[in-house]
Formats: structure tokens, C-alpha cells, sequence
């Protein structure tokens, strides 16, 4: 088989991988980048792309303040073709118990501890800034006004783009069929029957990591779960906030082109990374945001979509080197993948280039679950 080579291959075109092939490019780095599809078509086009600080851990309380900052001059830096749309019209955790708003409050804390300028909200509070909102059975909120929205194909695309302006190999429809490796040494992959070889290979493909990591003996707890999302047309924009529901699980937001994101959490839907939807969700997603927000009654939905999220058991990210010597993984992040672009190819770019990382990163090491030192994120959805 004809050989080529790089001084790193990333496996997969989703946020993560784009943004790490963008950082690793910009430090001079010879990368290369195959995508299955095409750039976004997984987990990262299909998120709810919720940008938001509000974590119950401080390693991601800190991974998202960076997050942020980078936001806000990320359309400009990247050079973007399309606009990113990054809208800061906030994000608020709506408590239905006391439970619920006590781990609020804990949260809020410790964000506020760590410089994020989150708050509790009363119902009257929020009544008040948000009149168009329906708060039978709600107690109290946590809200913080710096988060938000972005466009989660343009990020991704826009961040390959100028990795490849950089320099980097950005190959789309190359689907990698395997990892290679020589005694306990990663030496590169096989995509469309090609070798290509590389010192480091770096793992960004969301679930679809589990059976290639498989390739080289390297298992990973790391498994699909469809989640679904409705888009309406498009209104008059009243910037509302991503509201999520803790009793069910419900959220909504709208985006700067005025159109509405809505979905819920469903406990039944197939552990697969197929695409596909359900009247079932249809159905209940309305039901259940209309009696959130009445005024969005007669507003059609254009269309319907679903992603996988990439879960761990402690709903966790890995990072960390693989047993096998040269092989990053990043994935696991289990439906908040999509915000943490900036700091995830931040820290590929760190590891591959052996500089100490700007975030103690130790609990997403690999070895927590054989070790039985689960690392669980209390705000996760």
C-alpha cells in the first residue's frame, strides 16, 4: 500500500479534532485530519449548541470560562466564512424541587468562587425578566447572563478551514477503517485502504472511537445515545435564553436568526450512532416546551434531527494518553462536547507538543474507571 505521513493523524472532524488540527497547525505541527463524512456531520453539527458555564466541577468550570473568552473573538480569529452566530442571551437551570435547587445553589458557588458571575433566581425574579414564560411548579433558577449560543456547523467548519489554511491535511469521505501499531507503539492508520503513518494519532471521533480504539486492544467505555432536536421557523428574535427544565429534562432557546431549538432528555431512545427520529419525541418535545412558553403555540417546526452523544459512565470526557504509546484520546463527553471546542483543541495541542496543560486535566484520565474513581459531573444533561 502506498505510505504517507504526518507528524500527527486526527481521526474524526468534529469540533474537538477541527480545533485540534487548527491548534496543532498553528504551532507548526505537520497534521493531518480524516473526517468519515464530512466536517460536523456527527455529534458536533447536531448539538443544541448551548454555550454555558454552569458546571457542578471546578476542572470544568474553568475549561468553560475559557471556553467563553474565546468566543468572543473566535468568528474573527478563525477567519470564518459563514458567521458563528455566538449570541450571548444567556442560560438558565430551572429547579422543580428542593433537591434540584439546593444542587443549584452548590453549583452557583462554586462557579462564583472561580470568578463566573452566575445567581439564583427567585420565580418572581425571574417572571420579571422574562414575562412570556409559564413558572407553574418552579422554585427557583440559576442563570448566568455571559452564556449562550453558537452556529455548531460553522465553529466546526470554520475551525478546519483555517487548520487548512495553516497548513494542515483536512481529508473529508475518508473514512478510517483502522488504527495501526507496532508491539505497544501506535504507528498510524488505514483510511480508504491507505496507510498513513504518524508518530501520534489523536482520537476525536465521539462514539465512534470505541471500535476504532478496539483496532489496537485499547477499550474504552465509551457508548452512542440518539438524542433529538426540533427547529422551528423562524420569528421576530426576543432573545430567549436556553432554558432548561429539571423535571423533565425539556429545553429551548432561540437562535439570532429568530428560529427556536427544542429537545428534551429520553431515557428511551436507541443506544445507536444512526440517525433517525420519532413521532414519539415529536409529540412530546411540544407538549412539554408549550407548557414552558405558550407563546411559541402555532409556530411551525421546519425540521426534525437527531445526534449521538458519546457518554462515559461518570458522563465524563476522557483525556488522556492510551495505554498504547502515542494514541490521545478525546472523546466520552457525553452531550457538552460541542461548547468545550476552544479548550479541547487547546489541550490536544498541549499534550501532542508535551507542554504541561493550562487545566489540571488528571481526572479525565482513562485509568478512573478500571480504578473504580468515577468523576461525576452534578450539571449534566
Amino acid at each position: 500500500m502506498h505510505q504517507r505521513t504526518a507528524d500527527v493523524i486526527i481521526v474524526g472532524g468534529g469540533v474537538h479534532g477541527c480545533a485540534g488540527a487548527y491548534e496543532l497547525a498553528k504551532a507548526g505541527v505537520k497534521v493531518a485530519l480524516f473526517e468519515a463524512n464530512y466536517l460536523s456531520s456527527g455529534g458536533s453539527g447536531r448539538s443544541a449548541a448551548g454555550i454555558r458555564q454552569h458546571f457542578g466541577t471546578e476542572v470544568n468550570c474553568r475549561l468553560a470560562q475559557y471556553n467563553v473568552q474565546c468566543f468572543t473573538h473566535l468568528e474573527e480569529e478563525l477567519g470564518a466564512e459563514l458567521p458563528l452566530d455566538y449570541a450571548q442571551w444567556g442560560y438558565m437551570w430551572v429547579a422543580y424541587t428542593d433537591s434540584c435547587l439546593d444542587q443549584l445553589k452548590k453549583n452557583v458557588d462554586l462557579q462564583n468562587s472561580l470568578g463566573t458571575p452566575s445567581v439564583i433566581m427567585t420565580p418572581g425574579e425571574v417572571k420579571a425578566k422574562w414575562p412570556y414564560l409559564r413558572l407553574d411548579g418552579i422554585i427557583g433558577a440559576a442563570f448566568c447572563h455571559q452564556d449562550g449560543h453558537i452556529n455548531p456547523q460553522t465553529m466546526t467548519i470554520a475551525y478546519g478551514r483555517q487548520a487548512e489554511r495553516l497548513g494542515a491535511t483536512v481529508k473529508t469521505h475518508s473514512p478510517v477503517e483502522r488504527l495501526l501499531a507496532s508491539g505497544d507503539k501506535i504507528t498510524g492508520v488505514v483510511v480508504n485502504g491507505e496507510e498513513w503513518h504518524a508518530d501520534k494519532v489523536v482520537l476525536t471521533a465521539g462514539p465512534w472511537s470505541t471500535p476504532l480504539a478496539a483496532t489496537v486492544g485499547v477499550e474504552l467505555p465509551v457508548s452512542p445515545e440518539r438524542h433529538n432536536l426540533l427547529v422551528t421557523e423562524q420569528v421576530e428574535p426576543f432573545q430567549c435564553p436556553m432554558v432548561l427544565c429539571l423535571d423533565d429534562g425539556a429545553y429551548f432557546k432561540q437562535c439570532p436568526n429568530g428560529s427556536f431549538f427544542l429537545g428534551r432528555d429520553d431515557a428511551g431512545e436507541p443506544k445507536t450512532t444512526e440517525s433517525g427520529n420519532s413521532w414519539k419525541f415529536l409529540e412530546g418535545v411540544t407538549k412539554s416546551v408549550l407548557s414552558r412558553i405558550p407563546v411559541l403555540s402555532g409556530v411551525r417546526v421546519v425540521r426534525q434531527w437527531s445526534g449521538p452523544y458519546d457518554n462515559t459512565p461518570d458522563h465524563q470526557a476522557i483525556i488522556d494518553w492510551a495505554p498504547v504509546e502515542g494514541l490521545l484520546i478525546n472523546c466520552g463527553w457525553s452531550g457538552h462536547g460541542l461548547q468545550f471546542g476552544p479548550s479541547g483543541g487547546r489541550l490536544i495541542r498541549e499534550m501532542v507538543t508535551g507542554q504541561p496543560t493550562f487545566v489540571d486535566i488528571r481526572r479525565f484520565r482513562l485509568a478512573r474507571f478500571a480504578e473504580n474513581d468515577l468523576f461525576f459531573e452534578p450539571a449534566y444533561i
